[in-house]
């Protein structure tokens, strides 16, 4: 079997694609992919940073490194919580929000430019496959886990 003609090849080759795509287009404010995902992904009351990593399919290790990065960016800051003082709650800070509204604006125009070029029921038919292989990998995940033990 070619690379090509494996499921895993499109959807890694599309996503290296879709990453630059992002890092180039946030790149004339400072961002990239991976900045505008986490700012994305923090709420506006806040989001303790133990929920950030799963929220986003990251191991802790990955995602500390960019919180620190963030942090010394001055677009989050990380705030004890008041009722559990081992855990870290974290927000955005203004210029956070700032570059959110723009990590924001590049997700809604490459996710209008690909609804365009697929049309409603082809755009529909692929976020319908992605779920189902999405849960389907989940299930293997599971059985080869449960393998393992």
């Amino acid at each position: 079997m070619k690379p090509e003609e494996t499921v895993d090849f499109h959807i890694r080759w599309a996503w290296a694609k879709i990453s630059r795509y992002y890092n180039v287009a946030a790149s004339p404010f400072g961002g990239s992919m991976s900045i505008g995902y986490v700012l994305l992904n923090v709420d506006k009351d806040g989001t303790p940073s133990t929920k950030l990593g799963p929220k986003m399919g990251m191991e802790s290790r990955s995602l500390t490194r960019i919180l620190n990065n963030l942090e010394e960016e001055k677009l989050i800051i990380r705030i004890q919580d008041d009722e559990d003082k081992r855990k870290m709650n974290v927000f955005l800070t203004e210029k956070g929000k700032l570059m959110r509204e723009e990590s924001k604006k590049i997700v809604l125009d490459f996710n209008q430019l690909m609804a365009d070029t697929l049309g409603k029921r082809e755009l529909s038919q692929f976020l319908l496959t992605m779920d189902k292989l999405n849960k389907q990998i989940d299930n293997q995940l599971v059985e080869l886990q449960s393998e393992k033990n």
